[in-house]
């Protein structure tokens, strides 16, 4: 999928400061343009790091004081891969996402023009994956499954890619990302 064929079926959803208020973490949805498609940018945490150890993941993290969920999403993408904020194009949010650890996540969806140089910060990032898009957005390649944990029941989406598992609120939020450009 290409920039002109995604973005017009990406409705632009602003958060309010209601809704950016409950949130305590934001991660950011890079995408740039390829000659196969539009790619998106994973990131394999560092095995030290406390939450999410090893998983593959968003660049993000904790929303800090006085700072917006896009604000957040941004530094936190400039901190961990060198992608520096003004060169980010934001197109908008999704919905928040609820994390079974306790982090109410705003996800950002932001375009770069071409793929960067990325500089890995590797006290949190031990690598980088760059996923087509058309992954992520497709439904055959998920699969979901319900979980049960302290009586509480929990949708939960896995993507295999190139030998990684994609799972968890990463894979939630592509979840959500498909079902909102499928439906405009």
């Amino acid at each position: 999928m290409h920039f002109a064929e995604f973005y017009p079926r990406f409705l632009l959803r602003q958060q309010t400061a209601a809704i950016s208020a409950t949130a305590n973490a934001a991660v950011m949805l890079l995408l740039w343009p390829e000659q196969d498609g539009l790619k998106l940018l994973l990131t394999r945490r560092a095995q030290h790091l406390r939450h999410h150890p090893g998983q593959i993941s968003l660049p993000g993290g904790k929303i800090e004081a006085g700072e917006s969920a896009a604000q957040a999403a941004l530094r936190e993408t400039e901190e961990e891969v060198g992608v520096k904020a003004k060169h980010i194009r934001l197109l908008g949010s999704l919905p928040l996402i609820n994390t079974s650890t306790g982090f109410i996540v705003s996800p950002w969806l932001g375009f770069i023009t071409q793929k960067p140089d990325f500089c890995i910060q590797h006290a949190e990032v031990d690598s980088l994956i760059e996923l087509p898009l058309e992954v992520a957005l497709a439904e055959h390649r998920r699969t979901s499954l319900w979980f049960e944990r302290k009586n509480h029941k929990q949708l939960l989406h896995f993507i295999p890619y190139d030998g990684a598992l994609i799972w968890g609120a990463t894979a939630a939020i592509f979840h959500q990302l498909s079902r909102q450009t499928m439906d405009n």
